[in-house]
Parts: structure tokens; C-alpha cells; sequence
């Protein structure tokens, strides 16, 4: 007879928590070994959590929407066979020692967290990047983004924790006048009478919402709440410029049309524009090392691996973007892999946190929509992205030995978003002429 612990699974390198969305399993199930017992979520994907070993569920341990730390036991199981009676008493046996070891813990710890709660930044951490579960937890105990950026992080490079932001709101909530005051002091101390009325405005009741009409209200999903925080907290941080650059691509699709069916028999995948325009981008790159960067505070910080991201639309409408890690080290077959098995696994919800962390520079395929161009939005905290419009005929002229001549070619236009702290138009325009450049010089010999 024996109980086994199980806990929350590291699901990746920077995920530290995450939330319980359904258990799929209930107390006193016979589970198999690997076999799937919960669904979780973590600020980067949804992901079933399979049991380490095989027998029956003795006890859950956290409910449906709890968000839990990466270690942290969330079920016991029973193996060995174990019955249902026999377990409640060992259970039971175990129950008291582990109570008796645990009470003056979560005191101390509680009493610590309030007086780290208590302390306050002297000056505002702008800049800092922020989680959704820290912006929902803000944004629901009514913490504006002035206050939020006061407040200590013990993270990674500072970064404001969830353990970090409950302290603060429960040592907020026993004095909220006093935090009100400091924190309506803090960007103007000299100004006394205006910190009365900022604590008075929280008090004044909300108007109900008014809909004229025949309207639905559609409340989104949790990935939808996700992906409007970090948008919203992306356009908050970067200044956002787009430079456009109109590239000739006949000879790709030309390339592509002759290869494509047989690429189709050979490999059994398909040969899509996505790889061949992710290829240039790598190209660049190498060319322009700046671009493949992110702003930590004051810093940049370089990046020696080129990790592309790539958009991937979701039968939801949502929007995923997994990561082509180390794209450089790859060739043209090895990126067209890559590009399928992630869009395959992105629609099946078959993505790992892993595959969802770590990219350096976005691409983003608007063309898939008929769009012709786009303005993207970047992904914190890389500082650009690139969105690939439709490609369309257009008569052109065209310069030969014999003298200029109208003829039907195809292009597609290069929209790329950066981030003008660092990235100046030079090297954003540059950037994405550069892109243009590989592709219109592409090599229409190549084998694949």
C-alpha cells in the first residue's frame, strides 16, 4: 500500500504557476499510468497533466480554478491496488501530524509577505512587464497601473509575482486610505488636497451599462482576456512605428508551383509560402543583429539564438504563437517541418509551454486572409514583427537588355512594427528591405 503525491508539473522554463481548469477525473477513478487527470492553463498555453503512476485517485486536492504553484501537490493517489478503506485510515492517521507541523507557517510567511507588501518602491518601476494573472488580480482589486508599478517584485529581473500582488492587496486592503494617500502623494507630493478626492472616486458606484438595440453579450474566454492584456500592455510599453516595403515574389511562386505537388507526394505535407518567407527573415537578421533583441528596463539585451515566432490562427478565432527554435541552424526543409508540425499541433491544442516561450522576432501571415497589409502589434518583450500580406498579379515594368517591357508579376507587401525606443527607422527600414531583397533574389535552381 502506498500514497503518492502528485504535483504541479513544470510546464516550461519561465512557468512558475498554474490554473486548474477541469478535473478529468474524480475521487476514487482507477487511472492509468501517463493517463490524463486534470486540464490546466499557464499564461502561455492549455495542456492536459497525465498521472505519474498508475492506481486510484484517493484525494483532489485543489478545486477547479485555483491557481497553483509549479511543486505543489495538487492530488494523492493510491497504488498498489489499495481499496477505498484502507486509504481513507492512512489518510486519516497521516492527517494530524502534518496539521500539527503546519499551523505557525502560514503565519510567519503572512506576517513576511505583508511587511514585504508594506514596502514600497521609491520610484515607479516603469516598463516592467507584467503577467495576465498579475493584470487580472490588478485590474479586479481595482490596483491602477501607477500603483502596480510601485509595488517590489520578487520575480525573475523583478518582476511582480502573484504571491507578490496578493500580499500587497491584503496589506492594502487593511489600510486603504493610507495606500490611497502615498500613492496619489507619490507623482506630485506637493499636491495635498487632490490625494482627498482620488481616495473618493473608487466609492462612486459604477452606471449600469446601457445596449440600445437587438444586441448579444459575448463574454470572452479566458485565452481572449489574455491575449486583450498583452496587447493592450504591449501598445502601453512600445512606441509602435510600421514601415512598408512591396516585394516582387514571382519567382517564389513560380518555384513553388513547380515543386509543391512534389514536395506533397514525397514528405506527405504541404509546401506553403510561410517557410520560404520565414527563411529571408533569418537571413536578416544575421544581417541585422539589433532587430533580434529585447528591452529589459534600460537594458538590451542581445539574443545569440534566432527563435521566429510564427501566428497561428485558431478554429476559436483565437490567436497562438509558438516558436521555431534556433531557425538559423535550419535549412529550407527543416523550417517547412517545423512551420507545419507547430500550426498542426496549434490547431490540436497539442502545444507545449515550451513551444510557446523563448521567441525573439515574430512573423505574422495576414496574407492567409486575403489582407493585403497590417500594422501587428509586437510581442513583449521582443521589439518587432512582421506581418506578410496577399500575394497579388500586378502589371509591372520590367527592365531587360532589349529595353523596359509591361509584364504581369507577383507581389505582396512587408509591413513591419518596431519598437522606436530601440529601433530606429534606419534600421526598421532597412530591416525589412533587407527582407525584400532575399526574397526577390531567391534561387529558382534550388532542389528540395
Amino acid at each position: 500500500m502506498a500514497l503518492v503525491e502528485m504535483v504541479m508539473p513544470k510546464m516550461g522554463e519561465s512557468i512558475i504557476e498554474g490554473t486548474v481548469l477541469k478535473w478529468l477525473k474524480n475521487v476514487g477513478d482507477t487511472i492509468e499510468q501517463d493517463e490524463s487527470v486534470l486540464e490546466v492553463a499557464t499564461d502561455k498555453v492549455d495542456t492536459e497533466v497525465p498521472a505519474i503512476q498508475g492506481g486510484i485517485l484517493k484525494e483532489i486536492l485543489v478545486k477547479e480554478g485555483d491557481v497553483v504553484a509549479v511543486g505543489a501537490p495538487i492530488a494523492v493517489i493510491a497504488t498498489n491496488g489499495e481499496d477505498t478503506g484502507s486509504a481513507t485510515s492512512t489518510a486519516t492517521a497521516e492527517a494530524p501530524a502534518s496539521e500539527t507541523a503546519t499551523p505557525e507557517a502560514p503565519a510567519l510567511q503572512s506576517a513576511g509577505t505583508a511587511a514585504e507588501a508594506s514596502a514600497r518602491l521609491d520610484q515607479p518601476a516603469t516598463g516592467r512587464f507584467y503577467s495576465p494573472l498579475v493584470l487580472n488580480i490588478a485590474r479586479e482589486e481595482g490596483i491602477p497601473m501607477q500603483e502596480l508599478e510601485y509595488i517590489p517584485g520578487t520575480g525573475s529581473e523583478g518582476r511582480v509575482s502573484k504571491k507578490d500582488i496578493l500580499a500587497y492587496v491584503r496589506n492594502r486592503s487593511s489600510a486603504p486610505q493610507q495606500q490611497a494617500a502615498e500613492v496619489n502623494n507619490a507623482p506630485a507630493p506637493q499636491v495635498q488636497q487632490p490625494s482627498v478626492k482620488t481616495q473618493q472616486a473608487p466609492a462612486a458606484a459604477k452606471p449600469a451599462s446601457s445596449y440600445s438595440g437587438n444586441v448579444e453579450i459575448i463574454e470572452m474566454d479566458r485565452m481572449r482576456k489574455m491575449i486583450a492584456d498583452r496587447m493592450v500592455e504591449s501598445v502601453r510599453v512600445s512606441p509602435h512605428v510600421t514601415s512598408f516595403v512591396e516585394a516582387d515574389v514571382t519567382n517564389i511562386v513560380n518555384w513553388r508551383n513547380k515543386w509543391k505537388a512534389v514536395y506533397k507526394k514525397r514528405e506527405g505535407e504541404n509546401l506553403t509560402f510561410t517557410p520560404i518567407m520565414i527563411e529571408a527573415v533569418v537571413k536578416a537578421i544575421k544581417d541585422f543583429p539589433m532587430i533580434n533583441v529585447s528591452v529589459d528596463g534600460s537594458n538590451i539585451i542581445r539574443h545569440q539564438d534566432i527563435n521566429i515566432g510564427m501566428a497561428v490562427a485558431l478554429p476559436s478565432g483565437n490567436l497562438i504563437v509558438p516558436n521555431i527554435k534556433k531557425a538559423d541552424m535550419m535549412n529550407l526543409n527543416g523550417l517547412i517541418k517545423q512551420v507545419n508540425d507547430l500550426a498542426n499541433r496549434g490547431r490540436t491544442n497539442k502545444l507545449t509551454p515550451d513551444d510557446l516561450s523563448g521567441g525573439t522576432y515574430t512573423v505574422s501571415n495576414v496574407g492567409s486572409f486575403g489582407n493585403v497589409m497590417g500594422t501587428p502589434i509586437i510581442m513583449q518583450p521582443q521589439v518587432a514583427i512582421l506581418a506578410l500580406g496577399a500575394i497579388k498579379k500586378k502589371p509591372a515594368v520590367i527592365e531587360t537588355l532589349e529595353g523596359d517591357l509591361i509584364g504581369i508579376r507577383h507581389f505582396m507587401f512587408l509591413s513591419h512594427s518596431y519598437d522606436h525606443r530601440v529601433v530606429d527607422g534606419s534600421l526598421g527600414g532597412m530591416f525589412v528591405r533587407r527582407v525584400a531583397d532575399y526574397l526577390e533574389n531567391f534561387d529558382v535552381n534550388q532542389t528540395i
